[in-house]
């Protein structure tokens, strides 16, 4: 999937008004999921997303850090200037499109490693 398409998903499912939009909420949201996984699985992750959407899953950021989903969509609120119901609207319009871009088995993978509450945000069932 291009860029452009991806952004145009994110843009449908959140109902941004632009492309613009639609880019700094994707930036916000894998930002804050990538200093949630740690490095070298984001690096994994960027390689399966498109360029430039890729971006803010590359930069450095150290060990990853620990917090639940509704830490998550607090940091997304504070990335983003939303509310947190707003930041889990958000959250859920780039994680769906992201689920819809990685194979099935990796993103099984990346949730195993997440608590329980970020599989919804990725347009999956809760886990058990």
């Amino acid at each position: 999937m291009e860029a452009d398409e991806f952004l145009a998903r994110v843009r449908d499912r959140g109902e941004y008004y632009s492309r613009d939009e639609a880019e700094q909420v994707s930036t916000a949201v894998l930002w804050t999921l990538a200093s949630r996984i740690g490095p070298e699985e984001a690096a994994d992750l960027a390689g399966l997303l498109p360029a430039p959407v890729d971006d803010a899953l590359r930069l450095e950021r150290g060990r990853p850090e620990t917090f639940d989903s509704e830490e998550f969509l607090r940091r997304v609120a504070r990335q983003t200037g939303a509310r947190p119901r707003t930041a889990e609207w958000d959250a859920g319009a780039v994680l769906s499109t992201v689920a819809d871009v990685v194979p099935e088995a990796r993103l099984d993978g990346l949730l195993d490693h997440l608590p329980s509450g970020y599989a919804e945000l990725f347009g999956r069932p809760a886990k058990a």
